[in-house]
């Protein structure tokens, strides 16, 4: 009996155990569900307008970006085309070196055939429609005479996105190697360009709000690409995220951007859209799992961002905390306070739920208008930028919204 009992006993214990175990499971998928996450080495989201971060993961190391590239060499090509050193209808010829590049079933390609002429806007959409390297590359050297040239272009572009620390061999995102003819002397043949996730989303930022027509392009979902007279390519988008592909998020419209992939940067993609009223822009880099894997991650991602957060728009700053609605000013003759206004509506990204009142909010005070002791010293006019109310929702990146002064305030003249 007592054996029957100890037997007992240690049956009930182990059920107990595996209770506790399965708990444990179903505990952690849950605690899972409340966060985005994305299944890459690297990523980064954001809000296009604000810069809101809404996700990041190892954003600020640089990585291999395969064809992610092109996106930047997108940008170099429309601020040419803007300034009239190119013409989307102008012909470019295709040369042996590049028709070789266009031709090798190794990379991703429209065939281009030696000789033959295509239009700058042929080339730029089977660029980025079906990221086509031969096109990028004839696109590059037609635009500034080298692969150096062009790259200098790239590094000059970058910067005015605010990337300045990108290693950039070429247009395309392939090893320097590859290039054959056109590669960089002096570069190891393995070298490839390499941004971080965050370089990417500024990349893609700037391209948007620069040159808003590029999303014609990269939201195209077929077109065709006649290589000659007798032959036609039929371009079918590579992007699974567009409407009505598989991977379409079902709560917003993806209208770009573009996907990677070699050896040493693994499978890479910038995807663009709106939802919830606003454009997000998400860079996953090296993500698990093959092409399928891919795009359902970033389905997921953006349809939790939507389940787990909304924007909120913010008109005044009476809808926050009252330690961000006025300020004290030294150094000031009669008055020591001006009340603050937003210097135009901002909307942010909040966990559902939340009250803005609530929010985490400080006042970062324009450096030019700081005492010694960094508060806002006067004299102060009214309308004046004086600073920025930073916000810090929860699991989000905090936001800035400029803030101007209400009142006059004259400066002492002990000062």
């Amino acid at each position: 009996m007592k054996k029957i009992k100890q037997v007992l006993m240690m049956v009930l214990v182990a059920i107990l155990t595996m209770n506790v175990a399965v708990m444990g499971i179903a505990n952690t998928v849950r605690a899972d569900t409340t966060k985005l996450n994305l299944n890459a080495r690297a990523a980064y989201a954001i809000d296009a307008e604000t810069g809101q971060v809404l996700y990041q993961k190892n954003a600020n190391k640089t990585y291999p970006i395969a064809s992610l590239t092109k996106v930047l060499t997108l940008a170099v090509i429309e601020q040419d085309v803007k300034n009239h050193h190119l013409s989307w209808n102008q012909k470019v010829k295709i040369t042996p070196a590049v028709a070789k590049v266009a031709n090798d079933w190794h990379f991703s390609n429209v065939p281009l055939n030696a000789g033959e002429s295509y239009t700058v806007r042929q080339l730029a959409e089977s660029m980025m429609i079906v990221s086509a390297d031969g096109s990028a590359e004839a696109l590059a050297l037609a635009d500034a005479g080298s692969t150096a040239a062009f790259n200098k272009k790239m590094q000059a572009v970058a910067k005015k996105a605010g990337v300045t620390d990108a290693k950039i061999y070429n247009m395309i995102g392939l090893a320097n190697g590859d290039l054959g003819k056109n590669r960089l002397k002096g570069v190891k043949k393995t070298a490839e360009n390499q941004f971080s996730a965050k370089d990417m989303a500024l990349i893609s930022k700037y391209l948007i709000d620069t040159y808003p027509d590029s999303l014609k392009i990269t939201k195209t979902k077929f077109a065709n690409f006649r290589v000659s007279a007798n032959q036609e390519y039929n371009m079918i988008n590579i992007n699974s995220l567009l409407p009505e592909n598989g991977f379409a998020p079902k709560n917003g419209t993806i209208d770009g951007l573009k996907t990677g992939n070699t050896d040493t940067a693994g499978k890479c993609i910038i995807s663009t859209g709106m939802f919830a009223g606003r454009r997000v822009i998400v860079v996953a880099l090296h993500t698990k799992g093959d092409w399928n894997a891919q795009s359902k991650d970033a389905q997921e991602f953006y349809e939790k961002l939507t389940d787990l957060y909304q924007p909120v728009q913010i008109t005044s700053l009476k809808q926050l905390p009252k330690n961000v609605q006025s300020v004290h000013v030294v150094h000031a003759k009669d008055k020591h306070q001006t009340g603050l206004k937003l210097a135009k509506p901002v909307s942010i990204w909040l966990p559902k739920g939340t009250a803005l009142n609530k929010v985490e909010a400080s006042l970062k005070v324009a450096q030019d208008d700081q005492s010694l002791t960094h508060q806002l010293k006067a004299p102060v006019k009214k309308g004046q930028s004086v600073g920025s109310v930073v916000l810090k929702p929860t699991d989000l990146g905090p936001v800035k919204l400029p803030v101007t002064a209400i009142n006059n305030i004259e400066k002492t003249g002990w000062f």
